[in-house]
Order: structure tokens, then sequence, then C-alpha cells
């Protein structure tokens, strides 16, 4: 049986009422933002890390100023903790050393025989 235009007319006015409720909008708009996000942080090595601390320090808030400037006055402390302040030296004792120069022997002057560079050899 096929349904007339009219019951088909209905159908589709009923159709274009139905949707997804707001929350699947909302998860579709977080999850669409994250997918976008990922591209930009997917990267290797020293980049990544700027990268990184880049968008750390660009949505800064009250609370990760006071974790900067812990971590910077801890690391400053450790450093100054753990970097000696007198390094101790000793000077290796000194020891006279004997040289003697031996000249070098002097070069024999030898000619070498003299090159026949006549035709007819």
């Amino acid at each position: 049986m096929k349904p007339s235009v009219a019951q088909l007319e209905n159908l589709l006015a009923l159709k274009r009422h139905e949707g997804p409720g707001e929350e699947y909008w909302q998860g579709f708009l977080s999850e669409f933002h994250q997918r976008q996000q990922e591209p930009a942080e997917v990267g290797s090595g020293l980049m990544n890390v700027f990268g990184q601390i880049g968008t750390w320090f660009a949505d800064l808030g009250p609370s990760k100023w006071v974790y900067a400037a812990g971590l910077a006055y801890t690391t400053v402390t450790v450093a100054w903790i753990l970097i000696p302040k007198d390094l101790m030296l000793e000077a290796a004792p000194l020891t006279p050393v004997n040289y003697k120069v031996v000249p070098a022997p002097a070069p024999k002057n030898e000619h070498p025989a003299p090159v026949d560079l006549s035709s007819s050899t």
C-alpha cells in the first residue's frame, strides 16, 4: 500500500520538529573543539614543550601565578643549595724537569747521479 501525498506531508512535518536535545549539542560542541585543538597540541621535542608552556600561561588564573612563583622559588632555592660555594682546588706539586736539547744531525748533501736526457736513450 502506497502512502498518499497528504500522509507523506504530515510525516515530513512531524520529522521537521524532531531533533536531538540540548545536551547532545553541548557534548558535540565540546568534542568538536577538543578535536580542533588536538592537531595544534601534537608535536615533538622542545617546540612542543614551549607550546604547552605558552598554552598554560595563556589561560592563567590567580592560582597558576602562585604555582609559577612557587616553582621559580623552589628552583632557585635548590640551585642555591646544590651549587658548591667554595671549591678548594689543590695545586699540583711543582717538580723540576731537566730537558736536554740535542741538536739534529746535519743533513747529508749528496747529489744524485746526473740523469741522461738525451734522445739516444
